[in-house]
């Protein structure tokens, strides 16, 4: 079996990112060869007070870079939405501050 933080490789804290925490969903990018199930199954093992009710993932295609004369592409990666329970508690980092 695979070690959970090689499947979630980093959370994406973007504003739409955070927005959605409001609906219990948190965004990771994920390995490429990791499926849903796998993802649910990391999820839970890093962050112990989570319970993952439905997993969406999609690829993010690669975009055109330019650098100078030279152009080339960013790679493509592939990013993980994850529902949690309406009883899981939210991992920290994702949790908004009352200020």
């Amino acid at each position: 079996m695979k070690d959970p933080h090689d499947i979630l490789k980093r959370p994406i804290i973007t504003e739409k990112a955070m927005a959605l925490t409001e609906k219990n969903v948190v965004t990771f990018e994920v390995a490429g060869d990791a499926n849903k199930i796998e993802i649910a199954q990391a999820v839970e093992r890093i962050f112990e007070g989570a319970k993952v009710r439905k997993v969406n993932t999609l690829w993010v295609p690669a975009k055109r870079k330019r650098y100078g004369k030279h152009v080339g592409f960013t790679s493509r990666w592939k990013k993980a939405y994850v529902l949690l329970a309406a009883d899981s508690e939210l991992p920290e980092f994702f949790a908004q501050s009352e200020s």
